[in-house]
């Protein structure tokens, strides 16, 4: 079954070359890189329509957004709850802003924050609640909303895999007090690296705007101690491109998650989340989760197995962030406070999932996983 053709956990979405060129060619004609040029604009007005969203703002990274986020709600101290579940992205940029992470444990049907924990760990330092809508599952943000109004903490999400999800035909993006999303090569939607802040005012956006330029407000007065988290033109030029192919690349991640599903049905002790039909997906990861007992091997060695076999499957979220150095000696990291997490983690195996697959791709990775 070895074959010299590597399979990929993911594949980035390329423009086509020549059209970039000629966008290249724009930037180099007006001679303006960076700092709210015409691209940026463009591309902002352009996911804003795209995404249904109102009011966005375009970051050089999708951490500077989360980091930012809680500057922008003015957090400057105290707690804020969060998943061990996630890339570690999410706790870093709580850690950045001098906050201190407490993690709650997930739901074993989506992964995503469980909100029947939060409750349990509000203190009087508690100040935001910061969800993952993880591998794009919508979060239970009508649960987390009420929680949040009802002890007055703000919400936000990271949403760095929600690229276009859509529940009940409305974006999830929305929700919340902000937003964040990732552009990185590896997501559905990329900007090579890039992000994005969503937020519910003008005004917020304004303050997003200058937090993001070093906090200068106007040419000579600094507002606040910004940082530099500008999307360049190259990038947003990249962007204004994928964008007229997210639709197509989605379509064709779809279609590999059905064969995916048909297929795992049929082997016992490897699961996948389930689909609701008032969502709308981006497919951009698929995720099993296998039962060793019941599957005859574990997670490990079936990944050791993919991989000797030229498949690059991703063991990913794991390990958790809340045993990381940075974070696993806060009382909230302890496994026992987090055992649906732990379980997640230690089973979960994304496999290769992205626009380039064929059909034979995915019948290999299948292949293998049913030896």
């Amino acid at each position: 079954m070895q074959s010299s053709k590597p399979i990929l956990v993911t594949s980035p979405l390329l423009p086509d070359l020549q059209e970039f060129n000629l966008y290249l060619q724009q930037i180099w004609d007006s001679r303006w890189l960076t700092n709210n040029g015409s691209m940026h604009r463009k591309l902002e007005q352009a996911l804003a329509d795209y995404l249904g969203v109102e009011y966005i703002s375009l970051f050089t990274n999708g951490t500077l957004p989360l980091i930012t986020a809680l500057q922008a709600l003015g957090l400057k101290k105290g707690e804020v709850i969060t998943t061990p579940y996630s890339f570690v992205a999410t706790t870093h940029s709580i850690w950045w802003n001098g906050l201190t992470p407490v993690f709650v444990d997930v739901e074993p049907t989506t992964g995503n924050m469980d909100p029947s924990k939060i409750e349990d760990v509000i203190t009087p330092n508690t100040v935001a609640i910061m969800p993952v809508h993880v591998y794009g599952q919508p979060c239970d943000d009508e649960r987390i909303y009420a929680i949040a109004k009802s002890h007055n903490l703000k919400v936000i999400y990271d949403a760095a895999h929600a690229f276009g999800v859509r529940k009940e035909g409305k974006s999830v993006l929305n929700w919340g007090d902000i937003s964040t999303i990732s552009f990185h090569a590896t997501k559905v939607y990329g900007t090579v690296e890039g992000g994005a802040l969503i937020c519910h005012s003008a005004e917020m956006k304004y303050h997003i705007d200058n937090l993001k330029n070093f906090g200068f407000r106007g040419e000579t007065t600094i507002v606040a101690p910004g940082i530099n988290g500008k999307m360049d033109e190259m990038r947003a030029a990249f962007g204004l491109l994928n964008l007229k192919q997210v639709d197509t690349a989605i379509d064709k991640r779809r279609k590999i998650a059905i064969q995916y599903r048909v297929a795992i049905d049929q082997i016992e002790g490897l699961t996948y989340l389930l689909e609701h039909p008032n969502i709308r997906y981006n497919y951009g990861y698929f995720p099993i989760f296998v039962d060793e007992a019941k599957y005859g091997m574990s997670r490990d060695a079936l990944y050791e197995k993919l991989k000797a076999n030229n498949i690059f499957a991703r063991r990913y979220f794991y390990p958790l962030i809340s045993t990381l150095n940075p974070y696993k000696e806060y009382p909230s990291a302890s496994p026992d406070n987090l055992p649906v997490a732990a379980k997640m983690a230690n089973e979960v195996l994304c496999l290769p999932m992205h626009h380039e697959l064929s059909e034979k791709d995915v019948e290999r990775v299948i292949e293998c996983i049913e030896k």
